[in-house]
């Protein structure tokens, strides 16, 4: 998939303007799910967000995902049919297995995700949060590499054999809590960059991911001068050296482990 460099994390998201806003101010790709309970808030701002800034549907990225309680091969499309009525759309830009855990079995739940892109339900089939051998897997059943794949990567949580495996098979990995839930402003790596920079840690952390090839970030905000700086900071240029500085950090704080 072609997805910006910048999108926007809902997880938390209560108030459709905010969706709206951030519409308004540039952002394509839009990212909710079941789990989130917030589908129809994000419907209700892409549709409002759509009207404000004279948008076609087809110029926003909608990307949703079913929870572990969702995988059952039967389960997979009522629950995607749900998702799509509280997202008020047609269809699902970009529909993710949450978690391989719970009830997913790729044999089951991959097929019937493959079944809803033939009736037009959904257009692409990602996952979420595979480790390689799962990541394997799914393009072995799928015959396909996933549309993208979604894992949690941020100065303080970076696994590159995730990154490798994407550009050996041609998709793109999408970065959530890329500002690591704001402690990249105790990472001296990344502060030090940003006052070279005369900018924020937090510009900083997303230039640094998505100067990664093929890393595209989900970073959340509400308010509209945050949207603006986040969608900015792709815009920032890093030098090698600056990247391998935070390459370098001694990590393993995941935010959401299993």
């Amino acid at each position: 998939m072609d997805l910006p460099p910048v999108g926007l994390g809902t997880m938390g998201i209560d108030d459709p303007d905010a969706v709206a806003t951030a519409l308004s101010v540039g952002y394509r790709h839009l990212d909710t799910a079941r789990i989130y309970d917030n589908e129809a808030v994000v419907g209700d701002g892409l549709a409002a967000g759509l009207t404000a800034v004279d948008l076609d549907r087809g110029d926003v990225t909608v990307a949703t995902k079913l929870w572990i309680d969702d995988l059952r091969g039967e389960a997979v499309a009522p629950a995607a049919r749900e998702s799509a009525e509280r997202l008020g759309v047609d269809a699902i830009d970009l529909l993710y297995v949450h978690r391989p855990r719970g009830d997913y079995d790729p044999e089951t739940t991959l097929p019937a995700l493959d079944r809803l892109v033939e009736e037009g339900l959904v257009r692409n089939v990602g996952v979420s949060n595979f480790e390689l051998a799962d990541l394997d897997r799914a393009v072995e059943v799928l015959g396909r590499p996933p549309a993208a794949h979604q894992t949690e990567l941020h100065p303080l949580f970076y696994r590159p054999e995730l990154l490798d495996h994407a550009r050996e098979h041609g998709y793109p990995v999408v970065a959530y809590s890329p500002l690591a839930g704001g402690r990249v402003r105790e990472v001296d790596a990344v502060t030090e960059v940003a006052d070279a920079h005369g900018t924020t840690p937090e510009a900083v952390a997303i230039a640094w991911a998505t100067a990664k090839e093929p890393v595209v970030t989900i970073p959340k905000a509400s308010n509209e001068a945050h949207l603006r700086a986040n969608l900015a900071a792709a815009d920032l240029d890093l030098t090698d050296a600056e990247v391998a500085a935070i390459d370098a950090v001694e990590r393993e704080e995941e935010l959401f482990p299993e």
